[in-house]
């Protein structure tokens, strides 16, 4: 039986008196994909927050490989293993690309193959060109690859990410899903927040879709595939992805 390497266990989640997650549950299996998906407002990025303890969860179980996180400081949770790439990239434009990468430098933890800045660079090569350049000054995907980077570099048991594809182009955006999918391949753990659909059903091994704070579908991908109506009334777009 796989092991979870995150669990959530009926997670609540209040900005204020506003009640954003009702009861969230659902797990991560270890060297899988699971893709969080919704519309704007279901509740998905306040879901990686919570993980991520920047916004506690009011009630509930987070576990790491069977350890308890709910509630720590982010801080504490990043050492334990969880690395964020958040949405907008949140890179430091004043900061060179590899002084970006080495302010995020963690140990590392009982790995056969650390991330270390040798390996990003072979990941993008195109970052070990730039590395002395702001990166500020990077295009979108570029700013993406170094936020993915800069990630790897706290040598994460379980990385999120939240709309790596926002806001890049076509060409870029597959270049993401190659590099996600690449990850996957060595046995990241990983959790996708992604508008882009047909991205990740393409990426994905499990599913989760909320709405309105909620959890209207828990199963394989392969159960959502080709369900237009689930899809429709869940996401609001029609799949890319019928049924053979």
């Amino acid at each position: 039986m796989a092991t979870d390497a995150l669990r959530i266990d009926g997670m609540e989640a209040y900005y204020g008196d506003s009640h954003v997650l009702h009861c969230v549950s659902f797990a991560l299996r270890s060297g899988e994909l699971l893709a969080l998906l919704g519309r704007n407002g279901a509740g998905k990025t306040t879901c990686i927050s919570s993980i991520m303890g920047l916004l506690p969860p009011r009630s509930g179980s987070i576990t790491l490989f069977g350890q308890e996180i709910a509630g720590l400081p982010p801080e504490v949770i990043s050492r334990a293993g969880v690395g964020l790439v958040p949405q907008g990239r949140r890179i430091f434009p004043s900061l060179s690309v590899l002084e970006n990468l080495t302010v995020a430098r963690q140990r590392v933890r009982g790995t056969e193959r650390p991330w270390t800045l040798e390996r990003i660079f072979e990941l993008f090569p195109h970052m070990s060109e730039r590395r002395l350049q702001l990166a500020g000054t990077l295009s979108g995907g570029e700013q993406q690859m170094l936020a993915i980077g800069r990630a790897l570099m706290g040598n994460p048991r379980v990385l999120l990410l939240d709309e790596p594809s926002e806001g890049l182009a076509p060409l870029i955006v597959a270049e993401v899903g190659r590099t996600i999918a690449r990850l996957k391949g060595e046995g990241q753990s990983l959790v996708l927040v992604e508008q882009n659909s047909q991205l990740a059903f393409s990426l994905a091994d499990h599913v989760v879709i909320l709405n309105t704070g909620r959890v209207t579908f828990d199963g394989r991908v392969a159960e959502v595939v080709g369900n237009e109506e689930l899809i429709a009334q869940n996401l609001g777009v029609f799949s890319a992805h019928r049924a053979a």
